[in-house]
């Protein structure tokens, strides 16, 4: 069965973009708008992995990836944060956070695909 990832960012391009890349490579993809919308998405169903922007309306990624973490049922659940700020600051507040990995944007198409795989092999 198709790995479930959940794209979370209010960059209608980076959704599409992403959306489409995570197709092509057989997951099962669903979106998000904002930090709410994401967090109700998990609730109906859980993904096997976020892909979660930083910069969002209506809580920021770091707030889901707290409230992801926060949740005993939603444990298995991967993230990797997207971010277009690559100080080192903003990665480590990530990863301390919960994130599973962070990329910094703009990113490779085949990078993202790849530590994507990597992250639900080691959870298989």
């Amino acid at each position: 069965m198709a790995n479930k990832i959940l794209v979370v960012d209010d960059e209608p391009n980076i959704v599409l973009s992403l959306e489409f890349l995570m197709k092509q490579a057989g997951f099962q993809v669903r979106t998000a708008a904002d930090g709410e919308a994401a967090l109700a998405a998990i609730a109906a169903e859980q993904p096997d992995l976020v892909l979660l922007d930083v910069m969002m309306p209506r809580k920021n990624g770091y707030e889901v990836c707290q409230a992801i973490r926060a949740n005993p049922d939603w444990q298995s659940v991967r993230i990797v944060m997207l971010t277009a700020k690559g100080r080192e600051v903003e990665r480590e507040k990530g990863l301390a956070l919960g994130a599973d990995d962070y990329i910094t944007k703009p990113f490779s198409t085949q990078e993202v695909v790849e530590r994507v795989r990597e992250l639900l092999a080691e959870a298989g």
